[in-house]
């Protein structure tokens, strides 16, 4: 066997070796781009559930005789910006998904202040149906961290896989691009003291 023979074999085994390492890495690269989404759309769900509760709660804190209506509207106020805050889940790019935890972060310190507020009014805490809101909302916002974290184990995972060798050749030609994360908000170490059995 010629020595141009032995090159042009070593060429073409390479190609192949190159393009099977391609194929691997892309299918690799959307599965976990699915799951990526896939855990997008259960972060999604559960504030959706938790926007869905809002109505109700405020509706029964309304009911509370001169409870503070700036209060109240600034709850309706940032559960309207959350909702209109959205995220194709094929763009989740560090940008979008900041402006989104904004959104969200707005909501959740009105529906905080709303809680504190709620304090001065016994009589609308002794109520069966603010209990079962509160005991709601307390477990959607458990669902939601469940579902932040699910979500940032996937983009972890998906963009190692994005940066790793071979992989970082093919991904952003392919449209392979990294992926944000939740953050803690600036503050967030320190959480509000809020005592519910006063």
């Amino acid at each position: 066997m010629s020595t141009r023979n032995i090159v042009l074999i070593s060429i073409v085994a390479f190609i192949l070796l190159l393009g099977g390492c391609g194929c691997s890495g892309y299918n690799g690269l959307v599965q976990q781009d699915q799951n990526v989404k896939s855990k997008w759309a259960n972060v999604e769900s559960d504030y959706q559930r938790r926007s869905d509760l809002i109505p109700n709660l405020v509706n029964t804190v309304k009911g509370a005789a001169n409870f503070e209506q700036q209060t109240i509207t600034q709850v309706i106020e940032a559960r309207s910006k959350a909702t209109q805050t959205t995220v194709n889940a094929s763009d989740l790019s560090p940008e979008k998904i900041a402006a989104f935890q904004k959104a969200q972060s707005q909501l959740s310190g009105a529906i905080g202040r709303l809680l504190v507020s709620v304090e001065r009014y016994p009589e609308l805490k002794a109520t069966e149906a603010f209990r079962d809101l509160q005991a709601q909302l307390e477990g959607t916002e458990n669902r939601i961290k469940v579902s932040r974290n699910d979500f940032n184990a996937a983009v972890q995972d998906y963009n190692t896989s994005v940066k790793k060798f071979p992989m970082v050749l093919f991904s952003g030609m392919f449209g392979f691009n990294e992926k944000g994360y939740f953050t803690a908000e600036a503050g967030a170490e320190k959480a509000p003291t809020v005592d519910f059995n006063k």
